[in-house]
């Protein structure tokens, strides 16, 4: 096992390298031009040759790209990814500080989504045909198939402007995480709902489900064997959920007000405040690589077959 895990690791910094060397080659042009970004960025509308060629050799944007790459990536790595064009602040406060509020948003929504998902999934399963299960798959697939920028936007319109028990911006106390938070997990839980159904189903149908009937075995250990064995699936999609949820926060931060990373990467890239932009590509590639890597391993975990391929 360890090997294996010792092996996905290794697949981690390839793949870091490659995906942050694309996004500063396309971020990091010529140097003049990013000397005239940087300035407009910081308000400059008229801006003098001389000025701009200073602006190059303070920057260092005359170095070569690559050399100014691995530059920024080692002192990334020590979280130090420069200073904001426009707020001329360190871009490691504004990022982690953002970050933060995206994470409380993230793993509350996550954790929303895995617990509806699964009850519903599983209840589903159990009473199959039922009108619980035809109403519950109808709701399930409405909820799927609304993106979570309308979504936001209804709920906003029933619970804020309709009746006026919820405040449509902000942060600090539970009431400011309600919509949020339903608006970013209601489609994954339409989803993933019916993915844990499904699972369960196909369970019913295994011949070892048949042998422990036979066996006279309660249907409430019957389950638990089913939803075992359902769990690599459940793993690869939850996880993918989650890598999903914190990385599309961006578009319900941005009706909700929330002042977490997908709203600051936004603005940033209307100011074309380039050193956030990079923080927030580098910060997103690794959370994919690691929860990516995470499932693999859970899943080799759960079935050794997968440590041998």
């Amino acid at each position: 096992m360890k090997y294996y895990i010792i092996k996905r690791l290794l697949f981690l910094i390839p793949m870091i390298f490659i995906v942050t060397f694309i996004v500063f080659l396309l971020t990091a042009s010529s140097g003049e031009h990013q000397a005239l970004v940087l300035l407009k960025a910081q308000g400059l509308e008229l801006v003098s040759d001389e000025l701009i060629a200073k602006t190059v050799k303070d920057y260092g944007f005359d170095r070569p790209v690559v050399i100014r790459y691995f530059e920024w990536l080692g002192n990334a790595f020590l979280m130090n990814f420069g200073t904001s064009y426009v707020t001329k602040r360190p871009v490691s406060d504004v990022v982690l500080n953002a970050f933060g509020y995206t994470l409380q948003l993230g793993l509350i929504s996550v954790v929303v989504s895995i617990t509806f998902s699964l009850a519903l999934g599983i209840l589903c399963a159990i009473w199959e045909g039922r009108p619980f299960d035809l109403v519950t798959r109808i709701i399930m697939f409405i909820l799927s198939s609304l993106p979570a920028y309308l979504m936001g936007i209804l709920l906003m319109w029933f619970f804020s402007v309709h009746l006026r028990i919820l405040p449509t911006s902000g942060v600090g106390t539970f009431q400011h995480f309600i919509m949020p938070v339903f608006a970013l997990a209601a489609n994954y839980i339409g989803f993933y709902s019916r993915v844990v159904r499904t699972n369960m189903l196909e369970s019913k149908n295994e011949k070892y489900t048949v042998f422990l009937k036979s066996c006279g075995i309660s249907k409430g250990s019957i389950i638990r064997h089913e939803l075992k064995n359902s769990l690599q699936t459940m793993v690869t999609a939850f996880t993918m959920a989650i890598i999903g949820m914190i990385a599309g926060t961006f578009v319900v931060e941005n009706i909700f007000s929330w002042p977490g990373l997908g709203r600051l990467c936004i603005t940033s890239i209307f100011s074309n405040d380039i050193p956030i932009i990079q923080a927030y590509v580098l910060i997103m590639t690794v959370f994919y690589c690691v929860f990516n890597i995470a499932a693999d391993i859970v899943n080799a975990a759960i079935n050794p077959r997968l440590r041998g391929e």
